[in-house]
């Protein structure tokens, strides 16, 4: 058994839904899927039973899962030792859009001062895998927002945005000084693909019982999500943190019934090892001064 298997087979037996299982591991659902029957060959069991609205894990599913997860955290507590031994010890750095930018460069220079010697990854995420593949392991710690679901995963929130919705200027409710959802219901949002978490689909697509939202264009990118608003008139929403980013032709209202967006640090509950803790101790630090 390969770990990469091994990944994706957890990843589904988490999911228990082949799309969000895809959607996590940055990855079309075809190969996941054979990777995943392939498993099931070569172990000689049937691992999940599928069906139309997902899967379920069988008692041997069950139990793998318990056996990959332990031997996954162990392999990444190897490659840190080893990398660590070889004095090229690594951290690798998700980012959601423009949150690194939104802690801004003093991170960066505390955590080099600090770390001389480590070398920095960043990987940057679009909109549909909010936790930018912790789950999946391509990062060691996530600067992202909230909320998403967070099984297995801690979350730190650096600063809490209120939150606008975003619409062409030329639009009728573009004058306001406030909105509230319901004032939007009948609207078209935008839709994230097939897969997306399901938590971080709900705060961003739109308002409960927004029959309008359901036509909407799909999206992965902030930049998409803007130019569906510019072209298909279309609503979205966002942080007023970001609003000075605003294309020509656009605007964003606050909402006065929005929840708020936390700008957070996430990293996976099993696998916190002493530069994820001073990434995070750094973070808090400095938004905080």
């Amino acid at each position: 058994m390969e770990l990469r298997t091994l990944r994706y087979f957890v990843a589904v037996a988490e999911e228990l839904h082949f799309g969000r299982a895809a959607a996590r591991l940055h990855m079309t659902q075809p190969p996941l899927s054979r990777a995943v029957k392939q498993l099931e060959t070569d172990l000689g069991c049937e691992l999940l039973r599928r069906s139309p609205t997902g899967v379920t894990l069988t008692p041997a599913g069950a139990l793998l899962h318990d056996e990959a997860c332990t031997l996954l955290a162990r392999a990444d507590q190897a490659r840190a030792r080893v990398a660590a031994a070889a004095g090229t010890a690594t951290l690798t750095i998700g980012t959601l859009a423009d949150s690194a930018e939104q802690v801004g460069t003093r991170l960066a220079v505390a955590y080099r001062r600090q770390h001389p010697a480590v070398r920095i990854r960043i990987r940057e995420a679009d909109l549909t895998d909010p936790t930018i593949g912790l789950r999946a392991g391509l990062v060691d710690v996530a600067l992202t927002r909230a909320p998403f679901e967070d099984t297995g995963i801690t979350t730190r929130v650096l600063r809490s945005d209120p939150v606008g919705v975003v619409l062409r200027a030329d639009d009728p409710l573009a004058d306001r000084d406030r909105l509230r959802l319901d004032e939007l219901a009948e609207r078209r949002w935008f839709r994230f693909p097939e897969g997306t978490d399901p938590v971080w689909q709900a705060f961003w697509t739109g308002p409960p019982g927004a029959e309008g939202r359901r036509d909407g264009p799909v999206i992965r990118t902030a930049h998409e999500c803007l130019q569906s608003v510019l072209w298909n008139d279309t609503v979205g929403l966002m942080p007023l943190a970001h609003s000075q980013a605003l294309p020509k032709g656009l605007t964003v209202i606050p909402l006065a019934d929005a929840p708020p967006s936390d700008l957070v640090i996430a990293w996976n509950s099993a696998h916190t090892t002493p530069l994820i803790r001073s990434f995070v101790s750094l973070a808090t630090g400095l938004t905080r001064s």
